[in-house]
């Protein structure tokens, strides 16, 4: 994998995140870290700090409140997103499908991680977006404008809760 900047990837977010999928992948090997199939997505530019002047780089996700791996994502500081550029669809839904909790499904998957200080992500990737955390808080039925949204989305009333990271590197395949 080689790094690049955030401005010279050629993206559309869209197809990224619904059509393509990522896996969301928090903590580390020492720590021990888990990793789900994410579809719903941001990457843009949000806030200001330091050198990054009305464009910090950042990437949203969101997290029902009941996956397993919300609770690596609470603990840790980074986390990354992995694209497989539409490949590994098979692994993909079967890491949405499944938890961490009750069996080792990346070996079911049969993806290989990669450990990278922090963080965590997967060989074969296209794209690794490696975020530090900045902001975190869930969704709110008092929020929604568009209360559809809500019984298609959440008849449970399980709402997810969205993470905001600085994309602090981006590593590609070549």
């Amino acid at each position: 994998m080689k790094k690049i900047g955030f401005k010279d990837l050629q993206l559309n977010p869209a197809t990224a995140f619904g059509d393509e999928w990522m896996l969301l992948t928090a903590s580390n090997q020492v720590r021990g870290y888990n990793t789900m199939t994410v579809a719903w997505g941001h990457f843009g530019s949000l806030w200001e700090l330091d050198r990054h002047r009305n464009c910090l780089p950042t990437a949203i996700c969101y997290v029902r409140p009941s996956r397993y791996t919300k609770e690596f994502l609470d603990r840790e500081n980074y986390f990354t997103l992995t694209s497989f550029g539409g490949g590994q669809k098979k692994a993909l839904g079967y890491l949405g499908s499944h938890s961490g909790r009750d069996e080792d499904k990346l070996k079911a998957a049969g993806l290989t991680p990669v450990f990278d200080g922090d963080v965590t992500y997967f060989a074969g990737a296209k794209a690794v977006y490696v975020c530090r955390k900045l902001y975190h808080a869930p969704l709110v039925e008092e929020g929604f404008v568009d209360k559809r949204l809500i019984d298609f989305n959440y008849p449970q009333r399980d709402f997810h809760e969205m993470y905001v990271g600085e994309i602090i590197r981006v590593l590609v395949e070549g």
